[in-house]
């Protein structure tokens, strides 16, 4: 019997079942945290994209209206859809809310200027004035294991240059672009203590496992909801909570680049729905030949793409890390 049901074994079944005691056990984990921290409510940045979308509709759901505040925290490299629909989910929701441009920090710490010089020096052609910027990984699948960073020059939409990165200026970029969420965290704190609010974080567990998070930066909250969901769990909760339409369908994204550049694009390298199944595999310790069912890939792949898994995981063990302690005379 066990054998048989292992072999049914449907992953994206199992990801997205019961997701209305889901959302009720989310609130009541918002519920439970607030009052153990004695605030009044939360802070939430604000992004138009679907986890805070859906972080912010259960703390609305569960605390009311006027204990939650937003901001939104754009910069001149943010995609404008970003504003638009952060600020309609604010609205339909009845929450207070306020725009809080980081751009006058970053231009403070130069960073914009000493990310064009690292540009300019690797793509001879950047123009600023007609080209976007973005930065991207091989697709796993289709590329295996290189793990090259390029910058990607666009004109017009498309796609008029690749340069490969040099591991100095990648890592030199890395901490420039880390400054931005790292702004932003500084300023939700501002808040929070103005308000004697907690600081609602908006971190997935796909996002959690791989580390793709800013130490101190979007990773620096004081509680974390969706931290054991899934990306592709975030989204059915957004569809049962009847999140807008455009937020749901707008691909996932850090906003960091003056190019819309996606998750699968830079962080994930494969399409969201095989990422969150081969971490559900490694979780459950499913076999190979369920692996294979269930995301269609071939067993070399697998293999490859859960090798590539585990480096993940360990180059990003620092993040997930609470600094160590020397204590004295122990």
């Amino acid at each position: 019997m066990q054998v048989v049901e292992e072999l049914n074994v449907q992953i994206m079944e199992k990801l997205n079942r019961d997701i209305e005691n889901l959302a009720l056990n989310i609130r009541s984990f918002i519920k439970s945290q607030i009052s153990s921290f004695k605030k009044k409510g939360v802070v939430l940045g604000v992004s138009g994209g679907i986890d805070s979308a859906v972080a912010l509709t259960l703390c609305v759901q569960e605390l009311g209206k006027e204990k939650v505040y937003g901001i939104l925290l754009p910069e001149k490299e943010s995609a404008p859809s970003s504003r638009t629909l952060g600020t309609e989910i604010c609205e339909s929701l009845g929450v207070q809310y306020e725009e809080v441009p980081i751009s006058p920090i970053l231009e403070s710490l130069n960073i914009y200027e000493k990310k064009e010089q690292i540009i300019k020096r690797t793509c001879p052609e950047y123009d600023p004035r007609i080209h976007k910027t973005s930065l991207v990984l091989p697709d796993f699948l289709n590329q295996g294991l290189l793990n090259v960073p390029y910058i990607r020059l666009i004109k017009d939409g498309e796609t008029v240059a690749k340069y490969r990165l040099k591991a100095n200026d990648y890592l030199e970029l890395i901490g420039l672009q880390g400054v931005k969420q790292r702004s932003r965290m500084v300023i939700q704190y501002m808040y929070a203590e103005k308000l004697n609010y907690v600081v609602c974080g908006t971190t997935n567990k796909t996002e959690l496992v791989l580390g793709q998070f800013v130490k101190y930066g979007d990773g620096g909250v004081d509680l974390e909801p969706l931290a054991d969901c899934y990306k592709t769990q975030i989204y059915a909760l957004g569809k049962f909570l009847n999140v807008n339409e455009e937020i749901m369908k707008r691909p996932p994204s850090a906003d960091t680049w003056s190019h819309y550049t996606t998750d699968e694009e830079f962080y994930w390298r494969m399409p969201i729905h095989v990422m969150d199944q081969l971490l559900y595999s490694q979780e459950h310790h499913l076999p190979l030949h369920i692996i294979e069912k269930n995301t269609g890939l071939p067993r070399d792949k697998i293999e490859k793409a859960q090798r590539h898994i585990n480096k993940i995981r360990d180059t990003t063990e620092y993040v997930r890390a609470t600094p160590p302690i020397y204590y004295l005379n122990r």
